[in-house]
């Protein structure tokens, strides 16, 4: 009962989810046409860090299933009101603490920002004790922003062979956030270069199929360089809040 009282009250104050991730939808399926690719190459993302759980379950209610979040702590708080939504499909798109990995594999479908191999190592023993394979995503930085996360991109073919000894982590593909800026198409060399980094590594891992990459400002130019799954949070949730569930 808390969980519907509190999606009552986060919908009075913003358009309805429903109503953006249809709007999305669509914005993506029109840029996959103008591509010449499909749309169902595109996974819709929905950024949900720092939203409350009610936010979620309107989303998952118009069909949305695909989750992004920034903090091992905070998805924890939301899971009780999530816990009869067994398709959920929960990824880590924030930084990854090497304390928290066990419970990053616990709790997550994937970790989408593998930047270090000792986080690779515990994250690999977490999911063996899960008795699982944890997809993952490389996360690239390519900018000079101190606040950005990530393998420096010379690292990655060294990174990658790393990886191959580890029986219970699954390299799917390349994570990357840019620069922020209101002009999308400043975005461009970024998602070009971390498709040419998945191109030339991809004859050697060929699981590596995956570009994460394109937000609600540029995700359009994201699929226009190759995104296979673009993160979208303001243009569905509106502005971030604190979250609670």
């Amino acid at each position: 009962m808390q969980a519907i009282w509190n999606l009552a009250t986060y919908t009075e104050e913003r358009m309805s989810i429903a109503s953006n991730l249809e709007q999305i939808r669509n914005q993506i399926a029109d840029a996959c046409a103008k591509a010449g690719r499909s749309h169902s190459d595109v996974a819709l993302m929905a950024v949900s860090k720092m939203h409350p759980s009610a936010a979620m379950i309107e989303a998952y209610a118009a069909g949305q299933r695909l989750f992004g979040e920034n903090r091992v702590q905070e998805t924890q708080s939301k899971l009780n009101d999530l816990s009869s939504f067994a398709d959920l499909d929960l990824h880590l798109i924030g930084p990854l603490q090497n304390n928290k990995t066990s419970k990053a594999a616990e709790i997550f479908q994937a970790v989408d920002t593998l930047d270090s191999r000792k986080t690779a190592e515990r994250l690999n023993a977490a999911a063996a004790s899960q008795g699982k394979i944890l997809p993952v995503l490389v996360e690239v930085k390519l900018s000079h922003e101190e606040s950005k996360h990530g393998l420096p991109p010379e690292d990655l073919p060294a990174f990658l062979a790393d990886t191959q000894s580890f029986q219970h982590i699954e390299v799917r593909g390349l994570m990357t956030v840019p620069p922020w800026s209101e002009d999308p198409e400043a975005a461009r060399p970024y998602f070009q270069k971390l498709r040419q980094l998945r191109n030339e590594s991809q004859p050697q891992y060929p699981s590596l199929v995956e570009l994460s990459m394109g937000m609600s400002n540029d995700f359009r130019v994201a699929i226009e360089e190759g995104s296979t799954a673009v993160r979208i949070g303001t243009a569905i949730f509106g502005k971030r809040v604190a979250a609670s569930h």
